[in-house]
């Protein structure tokens, strides 16, 4: 996901982009401790998505503010 994308995208959406993405996540980490898990980049990938949304959520409530 490009930061691009996310910019573009509604409070609303980012907030259900971010619960999809943190329960991918859980789903990572308990593939990762059973050894199931097969593509071990993905892990990065999703946490990096999470810090890019929290990041725009926070962008767009501080101009908002302002």
């Amino acid at each position: 996901m490009k930061a691009s994308d996310v910019r573009s995208m509604t409070p609303d959406e980012l907030t259900d982009e971010l619960a999809k993405l943190k329960k991918e996540q859980f789903n990572l980490r308990f593939q990762r401790a059973t050894g199931q898990l097969e593509n071990t980049a993905r892990v990065r990938q999703v946490r990096r998505d999470i810090a890019r949304i929290k990041t725009a959520v926070r962008a767009k409530a501080d101009t908002a503010k302002a």
